[in-house]
């Protein structure tokens, strides 16, 4: 039974994967499909078209492989160890980067609680 939620789960992610590549495709947006996706699916679970339990097992499992996933990347990160001045760029990018996705949560969740 298990086996079956994990496949159900995995198959709603990947049906709104395609959906959100699909619509990004049709309407042009300078959107990632994967992105679209998710905020497709996420509308779907606050509406409640899709339910938690029905992606649970498929989402606990594809966190489970998450670092396995990133193996290549990681693979592929260390053939620029030798970059020199270029990882100065790379590393003020990502902390920017880093800083302003945590003070936009931040702000958003303060907003989503005065809210209620």
């Amino acid at each position: 039974m298990r086996v079956a939620r994990t496949l159900l789960g995995g198959l709603v992610l990947y049906a709104f994967l395609l959906l959100g590549g699909l619509v990004a495709d049709v309407l042009g947006l300078p959107l990632p499909g994967s992105v679209l996706g998710m905020v497709l699916l996420w509308a779907a679970l606050e509406a409640g078209v899709v339910r938690l339990a029905w992606i649970r097992e498929g989402a606990t499992t594809l966190l489970g492989l998450l670092g396995l996933l990133f193996v290549p990347a990681g693979a592929g990160f260390v053939q620029f160890v030798d970059a020199g001045w270029v990882w100065l760029g790379a590393v003020a990018v990502t902390g920017v980067g880093a800083v302003g996705t945590i003070v936009l949560t931040g702000l958003v969740v303060q907003r989503g609680m005065e809210r209620g």
